[in-house]
């Protein structure tokens, strides 16, 4: 009985501009820490992904404004909620890994490092491509899960990418400088985690396909 009332309630459809907004800073964020590995200007590109990290943070608070005071919304507040914290959390790794070139002064990066980057903005741009779709969930549930696979086979691809960008840096490291290794570690790490990240965000997109279809 209660879906059908809401079914003929109209939804509130604030949350999707929001959803894309996100999105289109997630994109940006990432590019931005791409630029970063590929050597442009670590300080400059820095800034960049912590502008960017700042507009995630408020529109992240507007959706949950709007969750709290939405009589209706689109699907489950639950899902809203997560969807949108996947999102910033997406971000926010990324933040944390421009933050930790900067402390260990790096500005030379090796073609894994590069090649994670590359991966991170493939995802940023997939995530972009899927929540316009959410509007119309059951109409767009095939190409949402086709979107969210695809994240999936890049975030494989790119830890494939992390195991074997540490086993190099250890042979380079093993006669040399053990520093080096300990730096170039904490950078994969953030990376893997940014692709993660953008995984958990899939994992959101197909649950509410799940649920709504």
């Amino acid at each position: 009985m209660l879906q059908w009332f809401q079914r003929l309630m109209p939804h509130q459809e604030k949350f999707f501009p929001l959803f894309e907004r996100h999105a289109e800073v997630l994109v940006a964020g990432a590019r931005a820490l791409r630029d970063m590995l590929n050597g442009r200007d670590t300080g400059r590109d820095c800034r960049e992904v912590l502008a960017q990290e700042l507009k995630a943070d408020d529109i992240t608070r507007e959706v949950m404004v709007a969750i709290r005071t939405s009589f209706i919304t689109p699907f489950d507040r639950a899902d809203i909620k997560n969807l949108i914290t996947s999102m910033d959390d997406a971000i926010d790794q990324m933040q944390q890994t421009a933050k930790a070139i900067l402390l260990f002064e790096m500005t030379s990066f090796e073609p894994e490092m590069q090649a994670m980057a590359d991966a991170i903005v493939e995802c940023a741009e997939l995530v972009q491509r899927a929540v316009p779709l959410l509007a119309s969930v059951a109409t767009n549930a095939t190409t949402l899960n086709d979107l969210c696979l695809q994240i999936t086979r890049i975030e494989e691809r790119a830890d494939d990418i992390h195991d074997r960008g540490l086993k190099r840096l250890y042979q380079k490291a093993k006669g040399g400088d053990p520093m080096e290794f300990v730096r170039g570690h904490e950078i994969y790490g953030h990376l893997e985690e940014s692709v993660d990240r953008f995984d958990d965000v899939a994992n959101e997109i197909q649950g509410i396909v799940i649920e709504q279809v």
